[in-house]
């Protein structure tokens, strides 16, 4: 829920709130001038709101702005006339906003490069070439081949069927075939 801060800041204080409210009244008693006049400075403040809350994207905050105008119109009797109206609006904002992030899923995308330097660095685990060619040397040539060009050079599952004219499908077989030789091998099947 916004505070009276933000409220401030967005040009809403007490005499803001008090003009909002009347304006209402006055919308609810039927003026329809007033209940125009209403709406565009809440769905000015809505928008605001909205741009803030809204960090990652995702969310179009004039989706916010328009379902927080739509429900403020269908529940506009549920307002106590005598009450402040900047709280039950931004209530009213904040569960549409919540909606919406809902609606879009429980997934936050974010830009790898804006936390890369949070992550751990992977310690450096140092295998020689005569111990992976010895790992490797265990295995039959068709997995031995499939193994190194993805474990070892970094090959995609796709590169690699290319490289040795087999489908991906096989050299999915032929890696896990092989991965799974080198577990037995070292115990850990």
């Amino acid at each position: 829920m916004a505070t009276a801060r933000e409220w401030e800041v967005q040009g809403l204080n007490g005499q803001g709130e008090n003009e909002l409210a009347m304006l209402l009244r006055a919308a609810i008693a039927g003026d329809e001038k007033a209940y125009a006049a209403f709406l565009e400075r809440t769905a000015t403040m809505v928008r605001s709101f909205a741009r803030r809350k809204i960090v990652q994207g995702g969310v179009d905050p004039e989706d916010i702005v328009q379902e927080t105008l739509l429900a403020i119109h269908m529940k506009r009797h549920t307002w106590i006339s005598d009450g402040p109206v900047l709280p039950w609006v931004y209530a009213i904002a904040r569960f549409k906003l919540i909606d919406a992030f809902r609606r879009r899923g429980r997934r936050v995308e974010i830009e790898i490069g804006d936390i890369a330097e949070t992550f751990a660095q992977p310690e450096a685990e140092t295998v020689s070439d005569r111990e992976i060619s010895r790992v490797l040397d265990g295995l039959a040539p068709g997995q031995r081949s499939v193994v190194a060009a993805i474990s070892v050079e970094g090959r995609s599952i796709g590169e690699t069927a290319e490289k040795f004219g087999m489908t991906e499908t096989a050299v999915r077989v032929a890696l896990h075939r092989g991965l799974q030789s080198i577990a037995k091998k070292f115990g850990r099947s």
